[in-house]
């Protein structure tokens, strides 16, 4: 079952964060990473609240595929870059069958 990964960001140092998305595409595609959405401008909010202004949204074959992305050697090096210039939550959603 497909499982989402949902990022809210708030990027503060671009120019830096860039270093971070140059890096990201190989890593991410080694676990069958699918990227759905991403904003560039802020998040439309309709109702409530979104704790960050920008939002990503990754599609997955499987948690696994999901959580071996995230925890990959590699990729928590590229993170590092990611936590230095922005603020992130992430989380894990599992599809429906």
């Amino acid at each position: 079952m497909s499982v989402f990964v949902i990022g809210q960001l708030n990027i503060h140092a671009p120019d830096e964060y860039e270093d971070y998305l140059s890096g990201f595409m190989p890593i991410f595609e080694r676990y069958k990473g699918e990227l759905l959405a991403t904003s560039k401008q802020e998040t439309e909010v309709l109702e409530g609240t979104w704790a960050m202004p920008r939002t990503v949204l990754m599609r997955f074959p499987n948690a696994q595929a999901a959580r071996s992305w995230y925890n990959d050697p590699d990729y928590q090096k590229l993170a590092e870059i990611r936590r230095r210039n922005a603020d992130t939550n992430l989380v894990i959603v599992h599809g429906i069958d």
